[in-house]
């Protein structure tokens, strides 16, 4: 009895400590779950008032008590979204729906973030998963339709289509996109029952009546195509889409005046407004670049619509665009010059403008449209740019250095490539006042931003080579730049002139005559160089023939004396 009562104690202090152990168990769970609601709670509060550093550390603390918060997963998947680690986007968006696999808006933004970084299987399942369980939700079979397209697999698109139909019936988006697939496949019966069944439905739509009679219009059968053009006049005669139409049918039966003639009648209607008869212009225009056709009736139709809406910025855009198409430069400018007078806060009009004066090689007015622009767009980076090359090019190098450096601090910081470009030129005018040291410093920090950019490694390696510093250094960059571009002459030419400056006078002469096959055969400053590297191996008297083509194609004054002393006393002198 004894034994028995024994056992028996024991057995309640056992069964005593395991209780007391779960409610420790409990009480240190309780513990951490308050402690994640008081980071999480407080990690969207401060989401909330916009401190988003302070926010991100609460949510990394909720993590680290609680690493299976789908909640927390998928708010610091945002942060990492901003701040474009993807790898770790994918990771805690995974987790999430770990987690929480019935939770949509998790497996939703997880779908989205595959097809963006284009990892389209995952993508696809997900969207199969979400649009089998949602079934009446169109952006997701639109989605999944347009994955499948992206793969090629243009059944399975149409089929993601055919789905959502099934579920919701017939929907006038889903059908227009049918459409397109099925005419991208060269299944043209049925892209035209689609569009049938559209004007059946909406048998007072004339748009749709105007698609059927374009669909004809491109098998070459014109007159089934006026028969739909017709009807589609008749439900709406006022339709743009119908006078788009109907120019088209003139131009493809080779009635050219009779398609003039239908655009100058819409031009002149006063009862159609303003956008109307720019986008039919527009759309007419279109079609005449497109078949490269002759440009003058366009040119008469504008003009037609100038007299009546002179002072409309849309058209004047319109017209300057199109002259510039056209290679008119002088009355392109006119054009955008009218522009920025009645609105000089119109950006665009401003770059053209800057482009025309490049294309003229006119610094002067590069440097006045700058000056304007920047009146408008003190923090434009790209106008400091213009300006800054404008001097570089009148070479004023102090003013141009001092534009570039005043232009850097509008650029944005994520502008990588734009802050790179900026150093880069910032590099060259340096060197170009012999402040060396420091246009060495801009370079590095030019390719900091863009370690790839080749105008600044092919500048880079030529200096340091005339320089004869850290050849090693400018043979990798100008090895990188050929790597990148193979048949470029001018980078052919600096990786033979670093060879050169290292006594590699054969491998040189290989790579200088690349160089020349290269289109080089016109540049005087790899001819010059062919000639020193062709006296360097032994060759002077054919040195001399390529400095004479080098003084020829030369057209810098300090350039020539030196050549010329080259050939009067056939010998090689270094450029200083």
């Amino acid at each position: 009895m004894k034994k028995t009562t024994t056992i028996l104690f024991f057995l309640l202090i056992v069964l005593q400590v395991f209780a007391d152990n779960d409610t420790i168990v409990s009480d240190k769970d309780y513990q951490n779950r308050k402690k994640f609601d008081y980071f999480f709670l407080e990690a969207m509060r401060l989401k909330q008032n916009n401190k988003h550093n302070d926010a991100f550390n609460a949510l990394q603390y909720a993590l680290k008590i609680d690493s299976t918060a789908s909640s927390a997963l998928y708010e610091i998947s945002n942060y990492y979204i901003f701040f474009n680690a993807d790898s770790l986007v994918v990771d805690a968006l995974e987790k999430a729906v770990k987690y929480s696999p019935d939770n949509f808006e998790y497996k939703v933004s997880l779908a989205n973030i595959h097809r963006e970084l284009e990892n389209f299987a995952e993508a696809i399942q997900l969207y199969e998963e979400l649009a089998s369980k949602n079934p009446s939700k169109a952006d997701l079979h639109f989605y999944l339709s347009d994955l499948y397209l992206r793969i090629n697999q243009v059944d399975k698109s149409i089929q993601s289509l055919n789905a959502f139909e099934d579920n919701v019936g017939m929907n006038e988006a889903l059908s227009l996109q049918k459409y397109k697939l099925y005419m991208n496949v060269e299944q043209k019966e049925n892209a035209l029952k689609e569009i049938e069944k559209l004007a059946a439905k909406f048998p007072m739509e004339a748009k749709y009546q105007i698609i059927i009679g374009d669909f004809y219009l491109n098998e070459n059968e014109p007159d089934k195509a006026l028969i739909f053009y017709e009807k589609a006049h008749k439900i709406d005669p006022q339709s743009p889409y119908y006078i788009v139409a109907m120019i088209t049918y003139y131009e493809k039966t080779e009635n050219k005046e009779a398609a003039s003639r239908e655009v100058e009648s819409v031009l002149k209607n006063s009862g159609l407004d303003m956008d109307t008869k720019l986008s039919i212009l527009g759309r007419y225009i279109g079609n005449l670049i497109y078949r490269d056709k002759n440009a003058d009736s366009a040119n008469a139709l504008f003009e037609t619509l100038m007299e009546q809406h002179s002072q409309e910025m849309e058209l004047n855009l319109m017209y300057a665009q199109f002259l510039l198409s056209q290679n008119k430069l002088a009355e392109a400018k006119f054009q955008f010059q009218v522009v920025t007078e009645a609105n000089p806060e119109n950006v665009i009009a401003w770059q053209n403008l800057l482009s025309i004066a490049v294309k003229e090689d006119n610094p002067d007015e590069i440097i006045s449209f700058s000056d304007a622009a920047l009146i408008h767009f003190p923090d434009a980076a790209e106008f400091y740019f213009y300006k800054g090359s404008a001097y570089y090019l009148k070479k004023d190098y102090p003013k141009a250095l001092n534009i570039f450096q005043e232009g850097i601090a509008y650029i944005p910081p994520e502008n990588s490539p734009m802050i790179s470009t900026f150093y880069g030129q910032i590099g060259d005018l340096q060197h170009q006042l012999g402040q060396k040291e420091e246009a060495y410093q801009s370079y590095d920090k030019a390719l900091e931003y863009n370690e790839d950019n080749i105008f600044v490694m092919n500048n880079y390696a030529y200096f340091l080579s005339l320089d004869k510093v850290r050849l090693d250094q400018a043979e990798r960059m100008i090895s990188k730049c050929i790597r990148m571009q193979p048949k470029n002459a001018t980078y052919i030419d600096t990786y033979a002139w670093v060879l050169f400056q290292r006594g590699n006078y054969s491998l040189a002469k290989f790579y200088i005559e690349s160089a020349i096959t290269n289109d080089g055969e016109n540049s005087a400053d790899i001819l010059e160089h062919y000639g020193d590297i062709l006296f360097q191996t032994g060759n002077p008297d054919k040195a001399v023939q390529q400095w004479v083509k080098a003084l020829e194609a030369s057209d810098k004054e300090e350039d020539k004396s030196l050549l010329r002393k080259k050939i009067e006393n056939k010998m090689y002198y270094e450029t200083k």
